[in-house]
């Protein structure tokens, strides 16, 4: 076994050692790559793409039947013929329901008091009150009915003749799901 004194000096000795390790001015590899790096050519920079301005899209399909329904087949022997005095009345202020397609609406409820029941229409961005009478949906849809399981709609579509056709139609309530 070595003596404290012993294993100190051996110690001492070797961070003597060591601290000469190193100890030089030789920064030749270093200078020469800076050398290096100040030679490049300045301007070496890519310039940036060219970007092309955006453009916006108009989708111009909403009004028309979704591509997942299946087509309405017309047989043209037994369709109706339009009437000249069924037409719907251009004059009267359009509702806010009207801006939308009747598809997009679905039943959620009822709701009955003092002044009537009503239906609770849900699309176009929220929960909608309608009554008998109210407009809803392009085709000029009128509220005829409003019972507990369906909204009963009558709209009036053009027959491709110059007449008009009454369509009835119904907004079954939707079950939770």
């Amino acid at each position: 076994m070595s003596s404290p004194r012993a294993r100190l000096a051996l110690c001492a000795l070797m961070l003597l050692g060591l601290s000469g390790c190193g100890v030089g001015d030789d920064f030749s590899d270093l200078q020469a790559y800076m050398d290096e790096v100040r030679a490049r050519p300045k301007g070496s920079i890519e310039p940036l793409p060219k970007f092309q301005p955006y453009e916006a899209f108009t989708y111009s399909a909403a009004a028309l039947r979704s591509p997942f329904q299946p087509p309405i087949k017309i047989d043209l022997a037994k369709q109706q013929k339009g009437s000249k005095d069924v037409h719907p009345d251009e004059t009267r202020v359009k509702q806010f329901l009207e801006g939308f397609n009747i598809e997009s609406f679905e039943m959620v409820g009822t709701l009955s008091n003092g002044s009537g029941s009503f239906a609770l229409i849900s699309g176009a961005g929220g929960v909608h009150r309608v009554k008998v009478g109210d407009y809803l949906g392009r085709n000029h849809g009128k509220v005829v009915g409003i019972d507990e399981s369906k909204v009963d709609v009558i709209e009036i579509v053009p027959d491709g003749e110059g007449g008009w056709l009454e369509r009835p139609r119904s907004l079954a309530l939707r079950e939770r799901s």
